[in-house]
């Protein structure tokens, strides 16, 4: 895998970028509707109704989980902290309100103010203290467990009706979470690809060094980054706990692997650069949907992990291929001809 072949100066002083259908997109659009296929004619219980709506809420809280490490994997690094916080949110919204609707929104400002802390704290590290972002962020994950434990003591506890209503019910026949999952979607997409902030963001990961050299304010950007990502992790709890009849202490603890591989299936590379903002939420679905074909085919739910493993390892591969070789292989060139 490559940098991004645009340079800082393009994302920088352009706004717009050509529309067009990028090879990611192409990659996990087709390869989605293969697994589809695949569904309907090997597991089309996979497919019903009631599997559905059982399984897109997670697909939908994976997603928003994906387009954060999307943002950190932009600028070369990796979150680790995703379980922990996912978790910490989880047990806020659940523990904190105690069943008192009147309660949860003070619930959500707290989550999300030990979200923008974490996130802080984790750009200061591995920003503007240059700390390797593995190590960084594996300690803030151990951090964010130790308030997991001060606010739950490990015991799960029922969420209130009011966010169970929010988070895991349904509008015009789709489960809400899907709405949230499209609307950070778009605000992501949005900032990413229209705007100056955004180009400059993708400029920043694809080459530090020419940013820095031309004024962009890198470590700013990189802390960012992780600052954002951890909102994302918030809000992708906080779903959980009004998804989950009970959610336990350790609901983050799953997501970790699922959101490398689908920010990987979507086409970022681990190296930094652009980001795919919708291949990455396709991706999210392609794991799901995966996940769940593995079950309708009698396969044991311990082994999503290496199915898991195996997209993760999948989506590197395609995309580390040479295809221009690869072509040449079998069409001849002109000069062969």
């Amino acid at each position: 895998m490559t940098h991004s072949a645009d340079t800082p100066n393009q994302f920088a002083t352009t706004g717009r970028a050509p529309l067009r259908v990028t090879r990611e997109f192409l990659t996990v659009a087709l390869s989605t509707l293969a697994l589809l296929l695949a569904c309907f004619i090997f597991a089309p219980s996979s497919l019903a109704y009631g599997a559905l709506s059982g399984s897109l809420p997670f697909a939908a809280t994976l997603a928003i989980v994906g387009l954060g490490q999307m943002l950190v994997v932009q600028q070369g690094g990796f979150d680790l902290s995703v379980p922990g916080g996912v978790s910490l949110a989880v047990v806020i919204a659940s523990h904190v309100p105690a069943g008192n609707d009147a309660e949860l929104l003070g619930a959500i400002f707290l989550a999300l103010g030990c979200a923008l802390v974490a996130g802080f704290l984790n750009g200061l590290m591995v920003g503007f203290l240059r700390l390797n972002a593995i190590v960084a962020t594996i300690g803030m994950n151990a951090l964010l467990y130790g308030g997991v434990f001060a606010v739950s003591g490990g015991v799960p506890r029922i969420t209130t009706d009011l966010l169970a209503s929010i988070a895991g019910g349904e509008s015009f026949g789709i489960t809400n979470s899907i709405y949230f999952a499209v609307a950070i979607l778009i605000i992501v997409a949005f900032v990413m690809k229209k705007t100056i902030v955004g180009r400059r963001f993708e400029a920043i990961g694809a080459n530090p060094a020419a940013a820095k050299a031309i004024g962009l304010p890198v470590r700013l950007y990189e802390m960012m980054a992780y600052v954002i990502a951890q909102l994302h992790y918030c809000v992708a709890g906080i779903l959980i706990a009004g998804i989950t009849t009970q959610p336990t202490a350790f609901q983050g603890d799953s997501l970790l692997l699922p959101s490398v591989a689908v920010v990987v299936l979507g086409g970022t590379s681990l190296l930094g650069g652009r980001g795919f903002p919708v291949a990455t939420v396709i991706a999210a679905f392609f794991l799901n949907q995966l996940a769940q074909f593995a079950l309708a085919l009698g396969l044991p739910f311990s082994a999503q992990t290496i199915i898991q493993a195996f997209a993760l390892g999948f989506g590197i591969a395609i995309y580390s291929l040479r295809w221009t070789r690869l072509r040449n292989l079998f069409v001849p060139t002109k000069e062969e001809k």
